[in-house]
C-alpha cells in the first residue's frame, strides 16, 4: 500500500472510530466533504495543514502527519523563509464557523488584509491561529506570526518589526538598513514574488500595522486587535462577539465534562466570554473537592466574579486592564462614571449628565470607548456594557474617582432622568396633577420625542435608577421617578414594575419625611394593586393615603383617595359604598373645576350603575365623559369611556350601538398603543356577536383579544366576566 493510500485509509479508520461522518469531519476541519472523500480514497494528495487539523480533531497525536507523502526537494532561486512557527492551535476550539469563513473570505479579496477585533478574552488570537493553521499550506513561503504587544507597556515599534521580519525572510543582519524608511522599503522589496501569510497579533492601532502591510499581492495579512482599527481602509473587518449560549456551554462541557444544564449556567455567569469560560473550567479542574454547583456559587455574586475568574496564570481583570491602559484620562474617567448607571444601556445625553460634559464631547469619548471594545453599542444612539466589563468599570471607577465625584455624577444623572420622565409624562397625560419639581443647572437639553416611544425605550433604565436612587439615599429622586412612571405603567399595564417601584418610592418618601409624597405614592400603589385584582391590598393603601392627606390638610388628595377607594369597592361588589365615595369626590372636583378627574369619577359611577341594573342611565353618563375627554385631548381616557359606553349599551340590549362603541374603542386603543383596552374592546365585540348568535364571529374577536393582551382579569374587566367560558 502506498503512502497516499495509507494516509487516506488511516484517516477513514480514525474518523469512523470517532463516530464521525465525512460531513461531520468537514464541519470540524472546514474542508469540503468532497475534498476529504478524495483524500480518503487516494485521489488527491493531503496537505500538512489538513493533517495537523485531523490529528487534533481525531486525537491522533501526529499519526496522520507522519503519513504525509514526501515531496521532492524543490530548487529555490532565492533563500527560503526561515519558519517562525505558529503558536499551537487552541485545544477544544468550539464554534466560530461563520467567523472562520468570514476571515477566509476576507483574505481572498484583492487587498488580502483582515482585521479580527473584539474585547479582551473573546478569542481573537485563537481564531486567527486556527485560521492560519488551516491556510498555511496554501502559501508557498509559509506563515509568520508576530505579537505586536499593542496593549502592553512597550508596544513593538514598526522599525523593530521590520528588522525582525527581514531576518525571518533570510536577510543577514549586516544587510538590514539602519534608517527606518530605508528598512521599510527594503522589507517591501524582499516580499516581492513571495507567497506569505503574515499574522500580526495584538495590534495597538492602524499606525502600527500600516508599515507592515506588503505590496506583494500574493501575500496576505491577518491582524488581531482590541481596537477596531477602522482607519485601515484596505482591510476587511471581522468583529468578534461573545459565544452563542449553546456554544459557550459546549466549550465548558468539553473542558470539564459538566452536564449540559450546569455548563449552560456557568457559561452565562462567564458572560459567554471564551477566556472567562476557560478560566472557570481551569479553576474547577484545579479543585477536585469542588463540584459545578460550588463553582457556580462562587461566580453568582457579581461583585466577586472578576476575582473568581483568575486561575493564577490568567486573569480576566488583567486582560481588561490591558484594554483600559490605552485610554486617555478623559476616556478613563467616563468609563468609570458609566458604571454608575444601573440600567442596561444609556444614550449620549444620559452619559453627558453623568460626565458633566457637552453631548458632542461625550459622544466623542463614547466612540473611543466603543472603538476599544470597552462598551457595546446595541443601537445607533445607545451604549451599554458586557456584564463582566461593567464589573471591571465599577472597580475602575471606585479606584480612580473620589466618592464625592461619583455621588455628584449620580445625582446629576438622577435629576436628568426625572426631568425627562416628567416631560414625557406631561405629553402622555397633560391634565394630570403634578407637584413642582426643581432641577439643577447644567443638564443636557431635552430633545423632542414621542412620549410612548420614549417611555418604551427608557422605562427599564428608569426602574433601575429608581431602585439605585433609593439605595444611595437620593430619596426625593426615587419617589419622583416612580411618580412620573405611573402614567406609562397604567397605559402599558406593567404591573410588576409599577408595584415594585412604588414600594421603593414609599420607603424613600418615608425616609425623606415627605408626607405628601408618601400619601400620593401609596395611593398610586393602590391603583396598581386594583389592576392586579388585589382589592384588599389596594383598600389598605387607600385608607393609609386618606389618613396622610387628611393629616396634612390636602383636600384634593383626600378626594382622590376616596375616588380610588370607590373603584375597589365597585370591583368588590359594594356598589352603595362606591357610589357614596364617588359622589363625595365628584362634588369636590366639580367645585374646583377639575374636569378630567370629574369625568374619570363619572365613568366609575357609570360602571356602578350598570352593575345596579341602570344601564340606560349609565350609557348617558359614559357618553358625557367621552365628550369631555375628547375636548381635553385625552385619548386614553376617551378609549376607557368608549369601552364603558359599549359595556352599558351591551346591557341595554342595543347591540348595534354597543358594537359601534367597541369598534371605535379598539381602533383608538391601538392608535394610542393600549393593548389592554384594545383587548377589552375586542372581548366586548365578541360578546356582542355571541349574543346575536354569531358564534364563529365571536370566536374571531376573542382570539384577537387574546392576541392583544391575554389574560384580562375578570375582577376588573366586566367584558371578561361576560365572555362565555
Amino acid at each position: 500500500m502506498n503512502e497516499r493510500a495509507t494516509f487516506g485509509a488511516e484517516l477513514r479508520r480514525l474518523r469512523r472510530a470517532a463516530g464521525l461522518s465525512l460531513t461531520g469531519l468537514a464541519d470540524r476541519v472546514h474542508y469540503s466533504k468532497g475534498y476529504l472523500s478524495k483524500v480518503e480514497t487516494g485521489l488527491t494528495t493531503p496537505n500538512p495543514a489538513l493533517a495537523a487539523l485531523c490529528d487534533a480533531e481525531l486525537h491522533a497525536a501526529g499519526a496522520l502527519t507522519a503519513l504525509l507523502p514526501h515531496e521532492p526537494a524543490r530548487r529555490r532561486t532565492r533563500p527560503d523563509v526561515r519558519a517562525s512557527g505558529l503558536p499551537p492551535a487552541t485545544g477544544d476550539f468550539t464554534g466560530r464557523a461563520d467567523e472562520l469563513q468570514a476571515v477566509r473570505d476576507a483574505l481572498e479579496t484583492e487587498n488580502g488584509v483582515c482585521v479580527i477585533s473584539g474585547m479582551g478574552g473573546v478569542g481573537k488570537t485563537a481564531l486567527a491561529v486556527r485560521c492560519a493553521h488551516r491556510l498555511e499550506a496554501v502559501f508557498a513561503d509559509g506563515c509568520v506570526f508576530v505579537d505586536l504587544r499593542g496593549h502592553s507597556e512597550a508596544p513593538v515599534d514598526p522599525a523593530a518589526l521590520h528588522d525582525r521580519l527581514l531576518r525571518v525572510l533570510g536577510v543577514p543582519a549586516e544587510r538590514i538598513p539602519a534608517d527606518p524608511d530605508d528598512r521599510a522599503a527594503f522589507y517591501r522589496t524582499r516580499l516581492r514574488g513571495r507567497s506569505l501569510l503574515l499574522v500580526l497579533d495584538n495590534a495597538a492601532d492602524a499606525a502600527q500595522v500600516r508599515p507592515l502591510l506588503p505590496a506583494e499581492p500574493k501575500c496576505r495579512v491577518l491582524v488581531t486587535s482590541r481596537s477596531r482599527l477602522s482607519a485601515l481602509d484596505e482591510a476587511r473587518h471581522v468583529s468578534l462577539d461573545v459565544l452563542p449560549a449553546g456554544t459557550a456551554a459546549e466549550l465548558f462541557a468539553a473542558l470539564t465534562g459538566a452536564a449540559a444544564a450546569d455548563a449552560a449556567r456557568v457559561a452565562e455567569r462567564c458572560g459567554r466570554l471564551p477566556l472567562a469560560v476557560r478560566i472557570a473550567a481551569a479553576r474547577l479542574r484545579a479543585h477536585p473537592a469542588w463540584d459545578v454547583a460550588e463553582l457556580d456559587r462562587r461566580l453568582a455574586v457579581e461583585a466577586d466574579r472578576l476575582g473568581e475568574l483568575d486561575d493564577g496564570e490568567r486573569s480576566l481583570s488583567a486582560a481588561f486592564r490591558l484594554s483600559a491602559r490605552q485610554l486617555s484620562d478623559a476616556e478613563g474617567r467616563l468609563f468609570g462614571l458609566l458604571s454608575l448607571h444601573p440600567g442596561g444601556d444609556l444614550d449620549v445625553r444620559a452619559a453627558s449628565a453623568l460626565a458633566g460634559l457637552a453631548p458632542r464631547e461625550t459622544d466623542r469619548l463614547l466612540d473611543r470607548l466603543h472603538d476599544a471594545y470597552l462598551i457595546t453599542q446595541p443601537a445607533a444612539d445607545r451604549y451599554g456594557f458586557h456584564d463582566l466589563l461593567r464589573a471591571f468599570a465599577v472597580e475602575t471607577g471606585e479606584a480612580a474617582l473620589e466618592p464625592e465625584e461619583r455621588q455628584a455624577a449620580f445625582r446629576q444623572l438622577a435629576a436628568f432622568a426625572v426631568r425627562d420622565a416628567e416631560r414625557a409624562d406631561r405629553l402622555l397625560s397633560p391634565q394630570r396633577y403634578r407637584p413642582v419639581v426643581t432641577y439643577p443647572g447644567g443638564l443636557p437639553e431635552p430633545v423632542p420625542a414621542e412620549a410612548v416611544a420614549w417611555f418604551r425605550a427608557e422605562w427599564p433604565n428608569l426602574v433601575a435608577l429608581c431602585r439605585r436612587a433609593g439605595e444611595l439615599g437620593e430619596h426625593e429622586r426615587c419617589w419622583q421617578l416612580a411618580f412620573f412612571l405611573r402614567g406609562y405603567f397604567f397605559l402599558a399595564k406593567l404591573w410588576d414594575e409599577w408595584i415594585v417601584t412604588h414600594r421603593w418610592a414609599r420607603a424613600a418618601a418615608e425616609a425623606a419625611g415627605d408626607r405628601w409624597a408618601l400619601a400620593t405614592t401609596t395611593a398610586n400603589l393602590g391603583i396598581a394593586l386594583v389592576d392586579r385584582g388585589d382589592l384588599d391590598g389596594a383598600s389598605e393603601c387607600y385608607r393609609e393615603a386618606l389618613r396622610e392627606y387628611r393629616a396634612i390638610g390636602d383636600r384634593h388628595g383626600e378626594a382622590t383617595a376616596l375616588a380610588h377607594h370607590a373603584w375597589a369597592d365597585h370591583y368588590r361588589g359594594d356598589y352603595r359604598a362606591a357610589l357614596r365615595d364617588f359622589g363625595t369626590a365628584l362634588a369636590f372636583y366639580e367645585q374646583t373645576g377639575s374636569r378630567r378627574n370629574a369625568a374619570i369619577t363619572e365613568r366609575g359611577i357609570a360602571l356602578v350603575r350598570v352593575a345596579l341594573g341602570e344601564a340606560a342611565a349609565a350609557a348617558d353618563v359614559a357618553a358625557g365623559t367621552l365628550t369631555v375627554f375628547d375636548e381635553l385631548g385625552l385619548e386614553l381616557d376617551a378609549v376607557l369611556a368608549l369601552n364603558c359606553l359599549g359595556w352599558a349599551r351591551f346591557h341595554t340590549g342595543e347591540h348595534d350601538l354597543a358594537a359601534a362603541a367597541y369598534r371605535e374603542a379598539a381602533a383608538r386603543a391601538e392608535a394610542c398603543e393600549s393593548d389592554h383596552e384594545a383587548a377589552r374592546a375586542y372581548t366586548g365585540l365578541g360578546n356582542v356577536a355571541f349574543a346575536r348568535g354569531a358564534a364563529s364571529e365571536a370566536a374571531g374577536y376573542w382570539a384577537r383579544a387574546d392576541e392583544s393582551h391575554p389574560g384580562l382579569d375578570p375582577v376588573v374587566v366586566g367584558e371578561t366576566r361576560a365572555r362565555p367560558a
